[in-house]
Parts: structure tokens; C-alpha cells; sequence
């Protein structure tokens, strides 16, 4: 039975993951969004608590205000997987998570509530991820490597096997990441060092 979805966040991510939703043959009832002014929105985010037969999906890129909207409201939680995505058999998806089109998850992979696997994005064997990450387009986690809650890896970033990433961590974009990093902060550059 198809599910009514409604997206969270009506900018050019929710579109996206509005296609994903479409892809997979569920139903898009609409958007909520604070900006009431952004095409195809029916009201504000706190609205969603009225819709009790209806699935969401946050569309927000932000890993702090998509953990508070996950926080603050008790609703159904939709899980977004592009029919691209390569997901192997044994993998865990957090409910409210989303997985677009050609990324890999593999072999014992387990991915927490209201991630965001991006584009392309490649998360070797044997990862854990924590609850509100963004790995971006492109990225790559390579075999058991772990990251916090809300740590955001940059588009085409790259992730040593068997790291650790430690919660709050941003690992700027094409940067490489050769050793664990627990403090929270902005990393960038190869190998990835902190911005000061």
C-alpha cells in the first residue's frame, strides 16, 4: 500500500528527496516549511502534529535543526532509498533517513535515525554511523569506519579505514582524513587538519 509522505523543508534538497519519494511509488501530500512564501508549501513545520495518517521526511541539510525538528515532534517518520541506492542485505537504516541515488551501503553497514547519505556517496562494510549525519555527494567511508551524531563529511571527502569521527566533527570537502578525530570541529585539507 502506498504511504502519503509529507517533506519537511521546501528547499532544493526536500525536492530531491520529494523525487526519491516519488521513485519508490509513494505518494508526496505536500511541504511544510517556516517560509511560506517557497512553491508547493501548505504550512509551517509546526503544523505537522495535525496529519495523523501521514508519513514525514526531514529535507533540511542542516544536522542540528533536523535533530531538533526529530527531537520536538512525535510523528510518523518516512525512510527515503533512491531505487539506485546499492544496499547490501545485511544492512540497518534509521527510521527518517535518506539515501540517494547511486550510493553504496555494504555488508554490515548500519546507518542511524534522520541521516543523509548523499549522492553517490559510498559507505564501505562494516561502518557505523550515529543518529543526524550528513555524509555529502561523493564522499567515501572506507571499511569500519565510525562517525558521531551530527558530523557532516564534505562532499568528496574521503575516510581511512577504521577510523573514528568523533560527534560535531565537519570534514570539509575533498579533504582526507588519515586518523581519528574526536574534537569537534572544521577539518579540511589533505591529510585533514583543523581550521583555525
Amino acid at each position: 500500500m502506498n504511504k502519503d509522505v509529507i517533506v519537511i523543508g521546501a528547499s532544493g534538497h526536500g525536492k530531491v528527496i520529494a523525487d526519491i519519494i516519488k521513485k519508490c511509488g509513494d505518494n508526496i501530500v505536500g511541504f511544510l516549511d517556516d517560509d511560506l512564501s517557497k512553491p508547493g508549501v501548505m504550512g509551517r513545520v509546526c503544523e505537522c502534529t495535525k496529519y495523523k495518517d501521514t508519513y514525514f521526511v526531514i529535507a533540511i541539510g542542516n544536522n542540528k535543526t533536523r535533530k531538533m525538528i526529530a527531537e520536538k515532534y512525535d510523528i510518523n517518520y518516512y525512510t527515503a532509498i533512491h531505487p539506485t541506492a546499492v544496499i547490501a542485505d545485511d544492512v540497518t537504516i534509521g527510521e527518517g533517513s535518506v539515501v540517494m541515488a547511486n550510493a553504496v551501503i555494504n555488508p554490515s553497514a548500519r546507518i542511524g535515525k534522520h541521516c543523509i547519505i548523499n549522492t553517490a556517496a559510498v559507505i564501505e562494510h562494516d561502518c557505523v554511523i550515529a543518529d543526524h549525519v550528513h555524509v555529502s555527494p561523493n564522499a567515501t567511508l572506507c571499511g569500519t569506519v565510525t562517525v558521531g551524531e551530527s558530523a557532516h563529511i564534505g562532499a568528496s571527502a574521503v575516510v581511512r579505514n577504521n577510523l573514528n569521527i568523533g560527534s560535531n566533527v565537519t570534514i570539509g570537502a575533498g579533504a582526507a582524513v588519515v586518523k581519528n578525530i574526536d574534537k569537534p570541529g572544521i577539518y579540511v585539507g589533505v591529510p585533514a587538519r583543523e581550521l583555525r
